[in-house]
């Protein structure tokens, strides 16, 4: 893998794919709006000019027009095998999309800015040992939580002396913020193994200051790993956890743990698969009096009298088996504030109203959703912010299969999602129905109940993802196996696994040795899947004969 600078041609004389369907214009990160010099004609409308090869440039309108000052957009030249190096690999509109690498491209959430800048000031905030170069200067890489950070300076705001940066924050010229490293979005072309940035990445650096460190450090810093290798007798161990193990780990620490996702990610049923029992606390419905409990005057002994919250009573009984509960404050970040600092109470003192506390063997879960997919969600005051271990879940296809599996869901979603995994969560429109992975589930009951009457999806996932859903089990099936070495399976990744475990599945009648190993080599996970799909469609052909 190499980095490489795209021609003239490549982007407008002769275009690649990409820049026929989405055009050449490319969005600032919000390291080029801190790092540009403001000129007046670099950035406009949140896009920027870039840097080609052989002395020209796009503009920030996407036409091929001289620019003084511009950005880069890095591009990647792969060699054969390294496609298996790219996530979460998305097909829209005839563009591919993958992750690959991290880089400080967006401003910390407003949530985490304040702690971090304490934490920085205090001397406290952890340096990872890590470096990206940020205008030929290379600047330490900090962690805050599970979020590796960059501060960066504004050192050009242009005439008006300030940026504005992604989310509407204006940064002055002078001040300092923290940069978070994210995945960085590519557009791929498969047919020139080819890797084009979504965006213009960096700033601050002439065309051959540029060109040197992308030829130099710029694939280091993308694909640096924090981890390194442990001495054989360290006291300590880095181990690898999903999501699952480490609500799992911080629940049996009795450290209160709060569950970042979007809606329908299922951030409750993995609390449920931790403890079946959970007693779940849905905050949207709750005031601070039923949380609380009320005060109520007794005329006969000219008394007040606390009556204990109906919820605390359920958990007390709970707790009476001696094993650890869950007590689950569901959809915490569409609390109000007071209900928000109620909660905080009980989570730092385990009191209830200052009189009632919690059994000794519950544990405190909480969950939210993203400010940016819900109008009502409200950030969480930082006292409250630091008392919980922070888990940001994201459902894949690749995660969610093996839950599919345990949960018994139809295997016309599973084999559907398998080859179509775009399809796993769509936009919400507000005028029909959308796909995600808990509307999925609720299509699988319906299929069940119904016979698998597929009419049945456009009102649960919308027309686009229904018509989807039937024309692909109205297309011919592949039944044929090809033949495949251990270094090409390898190369697969979770989607091209999950369609050629689906291709075995048609080949499974009539070579059902063949079909097996096959999947077998995929993986356990993949086998398991097959094996529950073949039974399932098996029993259906029982039944229906």
């Amino acid at each position: 893998m190499r980095s490489i600078s795209l021609s003239h041609e490549q982007v407008f004389a002769r275009p690649l794919p990409l820049f026929r369907a989405l055009g050449a214009s490319a969005p600032a990160s919000d390291l080029v709006l801190l790092t540009i010099p403001d000129d007046g004609f670099a950035v406009d409308g949140g896009h920027v000019n870039w840097y080609l090869a052989g002395g020209k440039c796009a503009d920030r309108f996407g036409r091929d027009n001289d620019c003084a000052v511009c950005a880069v957009r890095p591009a990647l030249l792969l060699e054969a095998g390294e496609e298996k190096l790219l996530k979460h690999l998305r097909e829209s509109g005839g563009v591919t999309t993958a992750e690959f690498g991290t880089y400080p491209t967006a401003l910390l959430e407003q949530s985490q800015r304040d702690l971090a800048e304490k934490q920085f000031a205090d001397g406290t905030l952890p340096d990872t040992g890590k470096r990206i170069s940020v205008r030929g200067e290379a600047l330490p890489v900090y962690r805050l939580g599970g979020k590796q950070l960059v501060r960066v300076e504004a050192r050009s705001g242009g005439a008006t002396g300030y940026v504005q940066l992604s989310d509407g924050t204006v940064v002055s010229e002078g001040d300092s913020v923290f940069l978070e490293l994210r995945p960085v979005r590519w557009f791929y072309d498969a047919a020139n193994r080819l890797l084009v940035s979504g965006a213009a990445l960096l700033a601050g650096l002439e065309r051959e200051e540029a060109a040197a460190y992308l030829e130099r450090d710029f694939l280091r810093e993308l694909t640096a790993e924090e981890k390194q290798e442990l001495p054989a007798d360290a006291p300590f161990r880095v181990e690898e956890h999903d999501e699952l193990s480490l609500i799992r780990a911080f629940v049996e620490a009795d450290i209160p743990v709060f569950i970042h996702g979007l809606s329908g990610d299922g951030k409750s049923d993995r609390v449920k698969e931790i403890d079946p029992q959970v007693l779940d606390i849905e905050l949207v419905n709750e005031t601070p009096e039923t949380i609380n409990g009320r005060a109520v005057y007794n005329e006969a002994k000219d008394e007040i009298i606390d009556i204990k919250p109906v919820w605390l009573v359920k958990l007390e009984r709970l707790c009476e088996d001696g094993e650890l509960h869950i007590l689950f404050f569901d959809e915490l970040t569409n609390a109000t504030k007071q209900t928000q600092s109620v909660i905080f109470k009980i989570v730092l003192e385990r009191f209830v109203n200052n009189r009632w506390p919690l059994p000794p063997n519950a544990r405190v879960v909480a969950a939210g959703n993203d400010r940016s997919e819900s109008s009502a969600a409200h950030d969480l005051a930082e006292p409250l912010f630091g008392r919980f271990a922070h888990i940001y879940i994201r459902t894949t296809v690749e995660n969610w299969m093996p839950w599919a599996v345990r949960k018994g869901i139809n295997p016309y979603v599973l084999e559907f999602l398998a080859n179509n995994d775009l399809y796993l969560r769509t936009a919400y429109t507000g005028t029909e129905g959308h796909a995600d992975p808990r509307r999925w589930e609720m299509v699988s009951r319906a299929l069940d109940s119904s016979g698998n009457d597929f009419a049945l999806l456009a009102p649960l996932v919308g027309r686009d993802t229904a018509d989807a859903f039937i024309r692909f089990f109205r297309a011919r099936q592949l039944s044929t196996l090809g033949q495949y070495s251990d270094e090409e399976l390898a190369r697969f990744n979770a989607a091209r696994r999950y369609q050629l475990a689906q291709q075995c599945l048609y080949a499974a009648a009539a070579r059902p040795r063949e079909a097996r190993e096959l999947v077998s080599r995929l993986g356990p996970e993949y086998l398991a899947w097959f094996e529950y799909v073949l039974e399932r469609k098996e029993k259906e052909r029982r039944a229906i004969g």
